[in-house]
């Protein structure tokens, strides 16, 4: 019987399903062949996370459409993310369950693109599934392999899973206050350009430039030398310990809205194998909303700034 009709079946009984089989090494990334060969009971449930006009154009086969904002907060605080209940509702209507291997798809087109999935793996795995993988290339990656294409679209099989928020790759800006002063000791490392970090240029959501107190920046882009196709294992483990990045140290990674910053987790996290990573989600466009102290704000603004909270 074909793994959506026995999960479905079961889900009907009111059953639990034994764990699927994902093999020994499954993920964190596959290549276009590797996701290409997985068939019958390892066969992953294969998410892509692209708008539903880029899906309907061509998508892998038995690719459900997940468009990246279901996995986000609203327009003025992107990078929040959606409470238990909202999760819980996304993911049963996907067919997402904890068992299942889940295989993240992007479209590939560049460094900035692979930061979606990131975040996206990044909220199921916090989530409590079991076993991911993000295509490594994303579409772009499965054309250029010379694999095929459908246009039809997939009817996932909803689920019953529940979603509780694990804390453990998450940091809060509870957890950020209390690096900054000095009551927790983390390194916060900022994911975005050179240029954010020194406060010359902002995501239009922010309330002000700048970059959390006593950071430093590690651009996400560096994890990349071969376009939209993220440094392998060995590559990132290297990079990490150039930048000084072991297990010694707990990092919290941030940027704009927890987009960049999760391009950072991951490879921290999963590629490089280091642990004590988390990713603040709302980073600066939160954290600057919330009249959080900030570092390499400009001099007017930051005068500016000072007046107003004198005033209030």
């Amino acid at each position: 019987m074909p793994i959506k009709t026995l999960t479905a079946a079961a889900l009907a009984l009111g059953l639990s399903l034994p764990a699927l089989a994902a093999p020994d090494d499954f993920g964190p990334l596959l290549t276009p062949q590797e996701l290409s060969n997985l068939q019958g009971e390892s066969a992953p449930l294969i998410l892509d996370i692209r708008w539903m006009k880029e899906y309907g154009a061509g998508h892998i086969t038995n690719a459900v459409n997940a468009p990246y904002p279901l996995f986000r907060g609203p327009a003025d605080n992107p990078g929040q993310v959606p409470d238990e209940d909202r999760l819980t509702e996304v993911l049963r209507a996907l067919g997402v369950t904890k068992e299942q291997p889940v295989v993240v798809v992007h479209q590939g087109s560049d460094e900035t693109d692979f930061g979606a999935a990131a975040r996206v793996y990044w909220t199921l795995k916090s989530s409590g599934v079991s076993h991911l993988a993000i295509l490594n290339g994303g579409v772009e990656g499965w054309k250029a392999a010379g694999l095929n294409l459908d246009k039809q679209p997939v009817l996932p099989e909803p689920s019953n899973i529940t979603v509780q928020l694990s804390d453990q790759w998450l940091a809060d800006a509870e957890d950020v206050q209390a690096v900054v002063d000095g009551r927790d000791h983390a390194l916060l490392l900022d994911a975005r350009p050179e240029s954010s970090w020194k406060g010359e240029d902002m995501h239009p959501a922010a309330a002000r430039p700048g970059t959390l107190p006593q950071s430093k920046y590690l651009t996400h882009t560096d994890w990349f030398s071969n376009g939209p196709i993220i440094a392998d294992a060995d590559a990132a483990h290297k990079l990490a310990l150039a930048e000084g990045l072991d297990d010694a140290q707990e990092v919290v990674s941030f940027c704009n809205t927890g987009h960049w910053a999760a391009t950072n987790w991951f490879a921290l996290s999963e590629l490089a194998g280091i642990e004590n990573v988390k990713l603040y989600p709302e980073s600066m466009v939160g954290w600057s909303q919330a009249g959080g102290e900030m570092e390499n704000v400009p001099g007017p603004i930051r005068n500016l700034w000072n007046q107003v909270k004198s005033i209030f």
